[in-house]
């Protein structure tokens, strides 16, 4: 059976999905509050090449972020970062913005945006908003 990362175009239309979905995010005023997310983080070029590492793992590519980190726990990766849904819905809809962009179709790219709304929704959670704690 093929590995859905292969199914997509591989590690290359990987890396362009990612940085497409990451210019979104970092161009587009109406999901510039995604930032907030990554502003305690270590930055948006780290979160790049972090988000291509772990979604190749995900897909069934090479495992890049277990072999850097040990695991691929999305609920420990994200356990520190307030993240509401509005910010779970804002994030799968850039991300899918993004596949359409890279004119990504076909039921892999399907099964990947069913798995990944799954997975994004998760992660919400009551922690307090960074900013209302620095206000």
């Amino acid at each position: 059976m093929r590995a859905a990362i292969d199914e997509i175009g591989g590690e290359a239309t990987l890396h362009r999905l990612v940085n497409r979905f990451y210019d979104r995010m970092e161009n587009d005023p109406e999901v510039h509050e995604l930032h907030r997310l990554h502003f305690r983080g270590h930055g948006m070029n780290h979160t790049r090449q972090a988000q291509f590492e772990f979604l190749c793992g995900f897909l069934g590519g090479r495992q890049y972020y277990r072999e850097r980190v040990g695991h691929m726990d999305l609920r420990e990766i994200h356990a520190h970062i307030p993240i509401r849904q509005a910010d779970i819905d804002m994030w799968l809809d850039t991300f899918t913005k993004a596949v359409e962009d890279c004119d990504l179709d076909g039921p892999a790219v399907d099964r990947l945006l069913t798995t990944l709304t799954r997975a994004a929704n998760i992660l919400a959670n009551d922690l307090p908003d960074w900013r209302a704690a620095e206000v």
